[in-house]
């Protein structure tokens, strides 16, 4: 052991010290890799708790991601859920409005098919009536075509004149209150003869007025031709307003006054406004110019005192009458005080009655109420009957 195995640096190294010192180097080799080894250790240890640690906190994410996850999801189904019911409101809402659009559409194009339809009916209608008056404007330019042939003619033209008024006095008095062509004493006729109530005079009605001058002042064109006509219409009516003076004024036989019937309004009014001269000749002469509408009125006024003298003759007939009436109304009266009196009476009788009735049931409570004794005498007895007697 003690001899020399190496030389280093001047000094002998012996087996001993080699073998030594070899195990040294290896005690230190071996204190390293133990201290390697125990390093390596902590080293893995802390990686393995980092690993742990970051598994775990990875695992928390990962459970924090599957929540949000779920969250999510579960916020995605409710919105899902939601928008479905939003859009199945939506689609009912979009479908009832569409509904009530197509109801108010077509109860609109009801409405305005029918009125439509009424419309139409109302413009046939119309246009039926145009059509009638058409055939009727058709059939009156036919009657004014026969009317001026009428008025051409004289003889047609007075029959005319007499047709219309005695149209008008037919349709409004009876026939005892006016004559036609009745004859006078002096022999001659007029139109008619009306009657009026009371008075033995009758008023007398001409009806053949001159048309020759007013035809020509119709057709007339130019100044020295109105003028021509205008002097013709004013002798003629003048003329005819004197003959009717002289025929049909008849003192204590006619009225003081005599009508002359013009058979139209317009010649009437063409008469009254364009030739005052004759009408103030007329009036002085006490004949009125009538036409239509005037004759009517004063058939009115004729007819209105018919009636009011008929009412003073048949008034004692009426006094008669409301005599009868009052005398009727007397005796209804006495029968009345006689049904009273006899409801009175009989009202009577029903209280004496009741009464009679109300003491049969207290003779009959007391009768009921009454205790008989084994030996009592009947003498003993009360009698209520000859009590209620002697009540």
């Amino acid at each position: 052991m003690s001899e020399t195995l190496l030389v280093v640096g001047g000094h002998a190294l012996s087996l001993g010290e080699t073998l030594a010192g070899l195990g040294a180097a290896l005690l230190g080799a071996l204190l390293i890799v133990i201290v390697a080894l125990f390093r390596s250790a902590s080293i893995q240890r802390a990686a393995s708790a980092e690993a742990t640690w970051r598994a775990r906190e990875a695992e928390a994410r990962l459970a924090g991601l599957e929540r949000q996850q779920s969250e999510a999801s579960g916020r995605l189904q409710a919105f899902a859920s939601a928008l479905g019911a939003r859009q199945a409101d939506l689609a009912r809402g979009v479908a009832e409005r569409l509904d009530a659009v197509g109801a108010r559409v077509g109860d609109g194009l009801a409405a305005s098919g029918q009125a439509t339809s009424e419309q139409l009916s109302r413009l046939e209608a119309r246009l039926a009536v145009i059509d009638a008056a058409g055939a009727q404007i058709g059939a009156l330019a036919g009657q004014v075509t026969d009317l001026k042939a009428i008025l051409s003619n004289k003889p047609a033209r007075g029959a005319f004149g007499q047709g219309r008024m005695e149209a008008i006095l037919k349709d409004a008095l009876p026939p005892s209150a006016y004559a036609f062509q009745a004859r006078l004493s002096t022999g001659v006729r007029p139109d008619a003869l009306i009657r009026l109530p009371g008075d033995p005079r009758g008023l007398a009605i001409d009806a053949k007025f001159p048309l020759e001058g007013f035809e020509r002042l119709r057709v007339a064109e130019s100044p020295e031709a109105v003028k021509a006509a205008e002097a013709r219409v004013r002798a003629d009516v003048g003329r005819h307003i004197a003959d009717v003076g002289d025929k049909y004024l008849l003192a204590g036989e006619t009225q003081d006054v005599a009508l002359l019937f013009v058979p139209s309004e317009q010649i009437h009014a063409e008469l009254a406004e364009r030739f005052e001269d004759v009408t103030a000749r007329a009036y002085r002469a006490r004949v009125l110019i009538v036409s239509p509408s005037l004759l009517m009125l004063a058939v009115q006024v004729v007819q209105g005192l018919t009636r009011d003298a008929a009412m003073r003759e048949q008034a004692h007939v009426l006094q008669a009458e409301i005599g009868r009436l009052m005398e009727d109304v007397r005796r209804i009266g006495e029968r009345v005080e006689k049904l009273k009196s006899h409801f009175g009476q009989a009202t009577a009788d029903l209280d004496q009655i009741a009464i009679s009735a109300e003491k049969i049931g207290r003779r009959g409570a007391r009768i009921e109420q009454m205790e008989l004794g084994p030996m009592a005498e009947p003498e003993a007895l009360p009698n209520p009957l000859r009590r209620d007697a002697a009540e």
